[in-house]
């Protein structure tokens, strides 16, 4: 009874993986196909990876989408460890009010940041699309890096501060190693959510777009392969990513594992 639950278990997440992740293989498969069109293969090519390079509007794209979703990330997740420092009221205030963009559906943040930055008079297309990432961000930094920090111990702080490090240096060598988990989750998850966000960049910018805009402006005349060699790259990017943050994190459990071993 207990190979048959184990055998279904396994039948059930084999399935489940098959299904998520099977479109991918076959968007990254027909990336290297020499024919336009994914309804036959005509040999292998890489044809449609140098003419992604050499696409300059694609390019464009990718830039605008990665610089917003690094610096969105890394602000977003700069707020979150300076909201810990503050006050118990007006922190539990800015708590609720940041959770706003994640309660709300997209459609209703994208059209608020238009009517925003019309009446602010804001239009430069880079820096609204920059100021609606940020914000959408910040809730999902936030519980991704709070946590951590409820769990460092102030003493720590205080320690360091005692022993002769400078604010900034008991920071850098003491706080932020002791909450890198939690920082490292939350970049990466504030950095797929820009990467992907296409609503909220729809109607808050103007004049520039982003990947997914670009995508979506060109879906209607049909996907070009190049798309597909670009999802490409972006996946197996993003996989090495997840692999290295994981293997760095089994890593450094295994080591504490050994050093609290040895001191056992």
């Amino acid at each position: 009874m207990k190979k048959l639950r184990s055998f279904f278990k396994g039948t059930n997440l084999g399935l489940m993986l098959l299904f998520l992740y099977a479109p991918i293989l076959v968007l990254m498969v027909y990336s290297f196909n020499e024919a336009k069109t994914m309804g036959n293969w005509t040999g292998f090519s890489l044809k449609w990876y140098q003419a992604l390079f050499a696409d300059s509007t694609i390019m464009d794209a990718l830039w605008v989408t990665l610089s917003v979703a690094v610096i969105s990330a890394l602000v977003a997740t700069i707020l979150a460890i300076g909201l810990h420092s503050m006050k118990k009221r007006r922190r539990a205030v800015i708590e609720n009010i940041s959770q706003l963009p994640m309660v709300n559906p997209d459609l209703v943040t994208g059209i608020s940041f238009m009517m925003l930055f019309a009446l602010m008079g804001i239009r430069d297309g880079y820096t609204r699309m920059l100021i609606a990432h940020i914000t959408f961000n910040i809730p999902y930094v936030i519980f991704s890096v709070l946590p951590k920090l409820r769990q460092s111990s102030n003493r720590l702080y205080e320690a360091a501060m005692d022993l002769g490090c400078t604010p900034w240096m008991a920071l850098q060598k003491v706080v932020i190693p002791d909450i890198m988990p939690g920082i490292v989750s939350g970049f990466i998850l504030a950095f797929t959510l820009s990467l992907d966000d296409f609503v909220v960049s729809w109607f808050a910018t103007s004049g520039i777009q982003n990947l997914s805009i670009y995508i979506y402006s060109i879906a209607r005349r049909g996907i070009s392969p190049k798309i597909n060699a670009l999802s490409t790259l972006m996946f197996v990017a993003v996989i090495t990513l997840l692999l290295i943050v994981n293997l760095r994190s089994l890593k450094e459990e295994r080591e504490a594992e050994k050093a609290a071993a040895k001191r056992l």
